[in-house]
């Protein structure tokens, strides 16, 4: 079997690479692009926070039933024009977004987000498996998960500080913006990807005799390690979407200006930018679950320091928590497509089983912390329950190690 590095030339596959960025960029700009709003979209819609939790966590409603779906669809159509649909969705519904003027029609549009995410979620992972091995494919997955990190940083600091006060305040004008730019990326990456090395090196994942999808996915799903892997993306999705669409408005709770809480938003964003360039890389399989611990062990530390006032306190539960987001969701990923059988065959197909059970997390993390904020009047109760997830994760990294051991049934 041809190796990966054989089938693309080994400076183009770092560009093709520098597309999946630019696209998983613009999907981190649009993600969190309400965080900073909350108040300003509530106040215009007229908005509970439990109302806008469930806006937050609509499209990981949809991705729970679109990431299979698209895993198989990327499968078959390939990255290129799987991953450009992928983006021109995401760059849709930051459009649509911007024109709505009810609460079902800005449900409606972040609904759209979650058919164009997961095809850029399992195309990643699947175009890097395609090119990378070794300790350079952990080093590729933490570079593209610096896209999102960045386009979150930017998304967090400039919205008040800069895009609003030139937008006259508009936050739909700032919408308009992100899907603009999820366009170009779009089409940068069409232009990239029409390279041929991109045709020759996936083409090795769809050799062999082809079974039933169905088939694939039943065989998968039959490994304990692979079950004990969606459970616990359902935790770390939990923990990163609750904290990455509320961190704003608890910050401001605790008394900051939304200026000034947008930039301490950010500092996890920061800490995980150089955290997904480090950790994925270190992760190597001998240190894999080590690591997996002390990652959930540092998001149990990160909400329960959140709790605190006190600035070198809430400092060091920002830091810590951009530690365990940075790493967690790739090292788990990077867990999974290396389990016996999948590899870089069914990348796509299990990847998209993988996103499709994390995203039931995405959707209660929004949704829980903002109906527990109502129903006390505080973050409290949220962060409490973010701080048992992290303790479970530690509990389930423990047991993964011993189950990663055991072979996958092979899916063909």
């Amino acid at each position: 079997m041809t190796k990966p590095e054989e089938t693309a030339p080994n400076a183009y596959r770092w560009v093709i690479l520098a597309g999946v960025w630019l696209l998983y960029c613009a999907f981190g700009l649009v993600a969190t692009s309400f965080a900073p709003l909350v108040g300003l979209i509530e106040s215009d819609l007229q908005m509970t926070h439990a109302a806008m939790g469930s806006i937050m966590g609509a499209w990981q409603l949809v991705y729970i039933f679109s990431a299979i779906p698209c895993g198989i669809l990327l499968d078959k159509l390939g990255p290129r024009w799987a991953l450009t649909a992928g983006g021109l969705l995401i760059a849709a519904s930051a459009g649509f977004r911007g024109v709505a003027d009810s609460y079902t029609a800005l449900l409606l549009a972040v609904m759209l987000f979650g058919i164009g995410g997961p095809i850029v979620s399992a195309g990643a992972p699947k175009v890097v498996t395609a090119l990378f091995t070794g300790s350079s494919r952990g080093l590729a997955m933490g570079i593209y998960m610096t896209g999102p990190a960045i386009g979150g940083v930017i998304s967090l600091t400039q919205t008040h500080a800069t895009l609003l006060p030139n937008f006259d305040g508009q936050w739909r004008s700032v919408m308009l913006l992100w899907a603009g730019f999820g366009t170009l990326a779009s089409l940068a990456w069409l232009a990239i990807a029409c390279h041929s090395s991109l045709d020759r090196a996936p083409a090795t994942a769809s050799t062999g005799t082809a079974l039933p999808q169905t088939q694939i996915l039943l065989n998968l799903i039959r490994a304990p390690a692979v079950v004990l892997v969606l459970l616990m993306s359902v935790g770390v999705f939990l923990f990163n979407h609750g904290l990455n669409n509320w961190l704003p408005s608890l910050l401001q709770q605790n008394g900051m200006d939304l200026v000034t809480a947008g930039y301490w938003a950010a500092i996890p964003t920061v800490i995980g930018i150089a955290g997904s360039l480090l950790i994925p890389r270190l992760a190597t399989p001998g240190r894999r679950f080590p690591i997996l611990i002390g990652l959930s062990l540092a998001a149990a530390a990160a909400s329960l320091l959140l709790h605190f006032q006190y600035e070198p306190l809430l400092f060091m539960g920002l830091l810590l928590q951009g530690i365990a987001r940075s790493a967690l969701m790739t090292v788990l990923i990077l867990t999974l497509v290396e389990l016996p059988a999948i590899g870089d065959r069914y990348a796509g197909v299990a990847s998209g089983l993988f996103f499709s059970a994390a995203e039931v997390g995405g959707v209660l993390g929004p949704l829980s912390l903002g109906f527990l904020f109502d129903l006390t009047g505080h973050f409290d109760a949220g962060l409490y329950l973010l701080t048992g997830i992290g303790l479970a994760l530690a509990f389930g990294a423990y047991r993964l190690r011993q189950l990663a051991s055991q072979p996958v049934a092979p899916p063909g």
